[in-house]
């Protein structure tokens, strides 16, 4: 099988998001590790696929697709699953909470885990910034927790939707990188219920197991998750 797409991926980061939905569809691709050691994101050649310097790229037949959020939507419409069609009256609810997970969540989480990116060198203003992005990321999941509690098809349902498999990786990422200073106990997964069902459904799906091989993600990523151990490159 001629593979459709290459992602360009580094273990356990926002690709492993865009992996889950090419897996899940089904779709043949091929891909390309970011060597994050070597500072690859940095590279010309690179660059020239994203000029921000960010992982994922997608390679499409329609050209090279950054933004996690803008690849997944992508490609759910372009393969007619895992998102309401665009005739479908769920769409504008659907699409406002995947946009507020890729344009407020991802980025607070961002900015928590990298907070000497955004604050500078002060040590004590990095604290602060990850202690207010704890504070709103608390607020976010709440949110969140409450709508994927609503019966909606297209969040914590049945099967999974684009905006499902944005979570499940999110909320890995949570429990094992917590704050320096506050350690852990900030965040437990099974203070959320429906987002716990939703990482333990998403555990049964064939993609997550095949992309947890791939990038040596464990038997249990989203609800007993454990640092990636990949066969190649670093999540670090």
């Amino acid at each position: 099988m001629t593979p459709d797409y290459i992602l360009h991926y580094a273990p356990d980061n926002a690709s492993l998001i865009v992996r889950l939905a090419l897996e899940e569809l089904g779709v043949a691709f091929k891909t390309r590790l970011v060597d994050r050691g070597a500072r690859a994101q940095a590279s010309a050649a690179y660059l020239q696929l994203n000029p921000h310097g960010l992982i994922p790229v997608l390679e499409t037949p329609d050209g090279p697709i950054f933004e996690t959020g803008a690849i997944l939507l992508w490609l759910a419409d372009r393969h007619g699953r895992l998102a309401p069609s665009p005739d479908d009256h769920a769409r504008a609810a659907f699409l406002k909470w995947l946009f507020f997970v890729a344009n407020t969540l991802h980025p607070a989480l961002r900015m928590m885990f990298y907070a000497e990116k955004y604050a500078g060198p002060d040590e004590a203003v990095q604290i602060s910034l990850r202690t207010q992005m704890q504070g709103e990321i608390s607020r976010h999941l709440d949110r969140i927790e409450t709508a994927a509690g609503q019966g909606h098809g297209w969040l914590n349902g049945k099967t999974p939707s684009i905006l499902d498999l944005y979570l499940g990786p999110c909320l890995r990422w949570l429990v094992l990188y917590p704050l320096p200073e506050g350690g852990a106990s900030w965040f437990r997964l099974a203070d959320r219920q429906n987002l716990l069902n939703l990482c333990a459904r998403l555990e049964t799906r064939a993609c997550v197991k095949r992309a947890s091989e791939a990038e040596g993600l464990g038997l249990r990523p989203f609800t007993a998750p454990d640092y990636a151990d990949p066969p190649e490159g670093s999540a670090t």
